[in-house]
């Protein structure tokens, strides 16, 4: 007994700032989770990952946890039957895009990251870029964002950075130093936080924004044989156009949903928003060559060395006729591919995989996949039964009712011929947790920057000395240190912005929060109780 005492009062102190499961055990590695090499696969059994990441989806009810405020609209997609010049057959035999003009239908749902469904669309923030194909063989779920990077390449990372980028749990308010908290500690995220507090943080609308599927995915041909893919979507007739922090604060001034009725008022007038779909290719290796991992999402490809080659383009011609049975209740998922389409090893497309499906089965249902705008407009047949919400049965025609499984003599559910030959992979390396090899995490930053035309750079230390200036000084030298890598020039302005800025430690909040709470105090006249 004496020893179980000395043990709690000596150990549970030294302990009680050490980083658990809810199993109690300790987690010695947050930041990686387990993959064959450094640059994956993953392995189901990453428990700490999987208990972590299904907590996180459970989150909120019953708005999405991140990507809560939307607006949609229907419309189609127009193959070209080419990747550039060459027939598409030669790297992919998904269905959708071998013949040229096959037109397949589409809904695409819009939307900020962070903040909750009725927050201002103006707010800087990545925009998600979700489209749903209705294939032949299904649907295909392509779910991305406007920006072509992200924060973090471990999806092990992924609750905390939402969790940091969110308001403060305990006053309720906005405060950057949460967020360059989390990115000064997470040097990957220098490269997305130059585009995000640039311009390009803020779009003016969703029509005139691009989109990304971010992640390195692959495709596959008739033989089995693959190629890395990047997927880039590119406004074609409406342009691109990015706004200040002056035109956004203006424009919020007025609405806060300035975005949805811009999408909605176009599509009604016939003003039609179109993209086209690009990709990049490369050889399904390790480019020992570069000096990143082509599976890194903090990466851009250099589109010079691996060009964007068009194979389609998609037309949005029809709007929603009820938002929450559309727009709110679309389910999208970065598994959901088709035959010719598959997965990289990239880490965080992997656990996207996991999460974005587990999420919808709990906010929206257990048979989402039922709903309208969620349904494939094909065949369905399944041996899954029963859940909540379920108003029909996924049952062939001719199906024995009594045969809910597989295999079976007595009526049931058949096995499909293969389509083509499978995508083998092989791996030969050590179960490890592990950062990638070639991190390189500030060298594209720094690329970006110098790329950025004058008034870009000046509106980015503008932004950012804005948002750093209130957080502590080792946050501050920190992301200091991190610019200076990416280039000289870079740190140095902002180094001098956050010198000659106005510091008040004493805030709860943004600069622009406080800004906001002093003038309500200044403002109003008063009155008698009534």
């Amino acid at each position: 007994m004496e020893g179980r005492l000395y043990w709690s009062s000596m150990e549970k102190d030294k302990e009680k700032m050490t980083l658990t499961n809810r199993q109690g055990h300790p987690i010695s590695d947050n930041q990686n989770i387990r993959t064959i090499g450094n640059r994956g696969p993953s392995t189901l059994e990453n428990y700490h990952f999987i208990e972590k990441i299904s907590h996180f989806d459970r989150e909120r009810i019953p708005e999405r946890v991140v990507h809560a405020r939307g607006a949609g609209a229907h419309g189609y997609f127009e193959a070209y039957g080419k990747a550039g010049g060459e027939p598409i057959a030669k790297y992919t035999r998904a269905k959708l895009f071998q013949e040229a003009g096959k037109r397949t239908p589409v809904f695409v749902r819009f939307s900020t990251v962070v903040h909750g469904g009725h927050s201002p669309e103006t707010f800087r923030d990545p925009r998600g870029f979700a489209a749903k194909f209705y294939t032949e063989d299904g649907n295909w779920d392509l779910v991305g964002n406007n920006l072509k990077i992200f924060f973090i390449r471990d999806p092990l990372k992924f609750p905390d950075m939402v969790h940091a980028f969110r308001p403060d749990p305990v006053t309720n308010l906005q405060n950057p130093e949460r967020f360059f908290d989390f990115v000064s500690n997470s040097p990957e995220a220098t490269h997305m936080v130059t585009f995000l507090y640039s311009p390009w943080g803020i779009p003016a609308n969703y029509r005139q924004m691009q989109g990304s599927g971010v992640n390195t995915y692959k495709w596959v041909n008739q033989a089995g044989e693959a190629v890395l893919v990047k997927y880039h979507w590119e406004p074609l007739k409406q342009g691109i156009k990015n706004l200040t922090q002056k035109e956004a604060d203006a424009i919020q001034a007025k609405t806060t949903s300035h975005a949805t009725q811009d999408l909605y008022e176009a599509i009604e007038r016939g003003d039609y928003p179109e993209w086209e779909l690009c990709v990049q290719i490369m050889s399904d290796d390790e480019h020992p060559e570069l000096d990143f991992d082509p599976l890194d999402p903090t990466k851009l490809w250099d589109h010079e060395q691996f060009p964007f080659l068009p194979v389609g383009k998609m037309v949005l011609d029809r709007n929603p006729e009820n938002y929450f049975a559309e727009v709110e209740q679309a389910a999208f998922g970065t598994g959901v591919l088709v035959d010719g389409l598959d997965f990289s090893d990239d880490k965080l497309l992997q656990g996207r995989t996991f999460s974005y499906s587990d999420t919808q089965r709990y906010r929206v249902g257990t048979n989402y996949l039922q709903l309208p705008i969620n349904a494939p407009k094909t065949h369905v047949a399944t041996n899954q039964r029963d859940g909540q919400m379920a108003y029909m049965v996924d049952r062939a025609p001719g199906q024995n009712p009594h045969v809910n499984y597989e295999p079976s003599s007595l009526g049931g559910l058949k096995e499909a011929t293969p389509p083509g030959k499978e995508h083998q992979p092989t791996y030969n390396d050590k179960l490890v947790r592990e950062k990638i090899s070639r991190p390189n995490d500030f060298t594209q930053a720094g690329e970006t920057y110098r790329k950025f035309e004058d008034w870009e750079r000046d509106e980015l230390i503008y932004n950012l000395v804005n948002a750093l200036k209130i957080c502590k000084p080792v946050i501050q030298q920190t992301m200091i240190d991190h610019f200076t890598k990416a280039d000289p020039d870079y740190g140095r302005r902002v180094a001098e912005g956050l010198a000659q800025a106005k510091v008040d430690s004493d805030h709860l909040g943004s600069d622009s929060l406080r800004d906001g709470a002093d003038l309500a105090q200044r403002s109003g006249q008063r009155t008698d109780g009534y």
